[in-house]
């Protein structure tokens, strides 16, 4: 499973891991390119050189990937180096799988057609290979910046996003507490630890992940104090399938859904109403419906912030694959999300 992201731990290597699919599939596909563009011009097009194009192809790629298993094994030495050590060591490893690759190549033709390779045949491939194994580790250094900038201004973003939220809940809370001091202290006791829960997870540094269950666990809270204050006028219907609770989901991202359902919507009929928290998964996506009875005046303006700073934070971790989605149905009003079962970074399933 994938981490959440820390502003506070070292850069990753900037050489990606070339023992992954991606990588290697990129790096085949690039030297092919290479390749065809080699070939291409050391030939007539009308007489395109077809056996030419596949030597030449079977000694880059052996080449190529020779020098990547040689990376690939080397990586955990590597990223304990300086940048310029790491950069240095790497390309005399690039080096060394050129050399050996045409030493091996130089001496498998020497019987063939390509029996005029020599010693300066192997230099020139050397010296190809210092400049675009040069040029290969300047792109990854600059993709592995620019990774890191993305990393640290969503870290920000979120964070601040996040900071808006909290006042938004625990205002509330508070309000409540103090309507219960005068006459049911015990009551307001319970409260107020519900609240330092509350308090805990909202002001935590380190809870930028979470999963579905620790929301939950949230959501009763936040329930169990309204509770208090509205009695019967609020009835709650959890609607939660089998084997979800574990799933991963961002940090109060589903209380204030609630408190919206609750404070825009319950709150505000006197007779009261029922909410119901449906969450249900469909493929790799987690989809969560809450549902409140429609007051007859719309609510203040608040609303939209808490759900509009909910949207954004969808969106830095999940691009277009979440959603936030408002509807009214007769007098109901839903509010409908959907994101990914897998953490942000993370690969589905």
């Amino acid at each position: 499973m994938a981490t959440p992201i820390d502003s506070n731990r070292p850069p990753e290597f900037f050489i990606p891991d070339l023992c992954a699919t991606r990588p290697v599939l990129m790096l085949f596909i690039l030297a092919e390119l290479l390749v065809v563009v080699y070939v291409l011009s050391a030939s007539e097009l009308p007489n395109f050189s077809w056996p030419q194009l596949a030597l030449v192809s079977l000694f880059v790629q052996w080449m190529v990937l020779f020098a990547a298993a040689l990376l690939c094994a080397s990586r955990s030495v590597l990223a304990r180096l300086s940048l310029t050590a790491g950069v240095l060591l790497s390309l005399l490893i690039i080096l060394l799988a050129v050399l050996v690759s045409s030493l091996v190549a130089m001496y498998a033709f020497e019987e063939s057609t390509y029996a005029n390779v020599d010693f300066w045949w192997v230099l020139r491939n050397q010296l190809v290979a210092v400049v675009l194994g040069g040029i290969a580790l300047r792109y990854f250094y600059l993709q592995q910046q620019l990774v890191a900038r993305e990393q640290a201004e969503l870290t920000a973003r979120i964070e601040s996003l996040r900071a808006r939220i909290r006042p938004h809940f625990l205002f509330n809370t508070m309000n409540s507490i103090a309507s219960l001091i005068g006459s049911r202290p015990e009551a307001a006791e319970r409260v107020v630890e519900d609240l330092s829960e509350l308090f805990r997870a909202s002001l935590s540094e380190h809870a930028e992940q979470g999963t579905l269950s620790d929301e939950l666990h949230l959501c009763e809270l936040y329930l169990r104090i309204e509770q208090l204050r509205l009695g019967d006028r609020m009835q709650v219907q959890w609607d939660v399938d089998d084997g979800l609770r574990d799933c991963a989901m961002p940090s109060l991202l589903l209380q204030p859904l609630v408190e919206n359902a609750v404070y825009h919507g319950v709150a505000r009929i006197p007779e009261g109403g029922t909410i119901t928290i449906r969450i249900t998964a469909q493929e790799d996506l987690l989809q969560v419906v809450v549902t409140n009875p429609l007051a007859a005046e719309p609510g203040p303006a608040g609303n939209q912030i808490a759900l509009d700073n909910i949207r954004q934070r969808l969106s830095a971790l999940y691009g277009e694959a979440a959603s936030l989605q408002l509807r009214v149905d007769q007098n109901l009003h839903l509010v409908e999300l959907e994101m990914p079962r897998h953490q942000p970074g993370e690969e589905p399933l």
